[in-house]
């Protein structure tokens, strides 16, 4: 299978809505999470939220900070925490990438979404971004509204 395009194989559990109209995504990639068990079952049933979660840098490595996965009912006491954080999986070269358009630039990680892939493995599609400024965001409203009304236009000509 190919890697571009929409994957059929993915199922995606939580996904960061918000972030293309606030940030400007420059390059994307994807990473693995390191889960305990509870973590895994609770993600497995969808309620996982990443609206408010960003990703940063400490000792050479990348965590997921404010990523929030509800308890797993069925653990009892073996539980996790539902806030921690969570260190991200990605190879040296991506990580020194990382490091440095954060350092540097002065660009963010922002997550984009959680996904089971073919595998049924956990991953994180994380990206460096820009943050955009309000007139951008302005021009962005205006051009979902023009393509919206361009859509409705063309469905009523046939």
């Amino acid at each position: 299978m190919s890697k571009g395009g929409a994957n059929p194989a993915r199922r995606i559990v939580a996904e960061n809505r918000k972030a293309r109209f606030n940030y400007e995504i420059i390059d994307t990639f994807e990473a693995g999470l390191v889960l305990t068990g509870t973590e895994v079952k609770s993600l497995r049933e969808g309620k996982a939220n990443i609206a408010e979660s960003y990703a940063t840098e400490e000792g050479g490595e990348i965590w997921l900070i404010n990523s929030y996965l509800p308890e797993y009912l069925q653990a009892n006491r073996f539980n996790h925490e539902t806030r921690r954080r969570r260190k991200l999986l990605l190879n040296k070269r991506e990580v020194r990438k990382l490091i440095g358009a954060v350092q540097r630039e002065g660009m963010s990680l922002v997550p984009l979404k959680i996904y089971f892939n073919d595998r049924g493995r956990a991953k994180l599609e994380i990206a460096l971004a820009k943050g955009k400024k309000l007139h951008d965001k302005r021009e962005t409203e205006k051009k979902r509204d023009w393509d919206r009304q361009k859509a409705r236009l063309m469905r009523e000509k046939g």
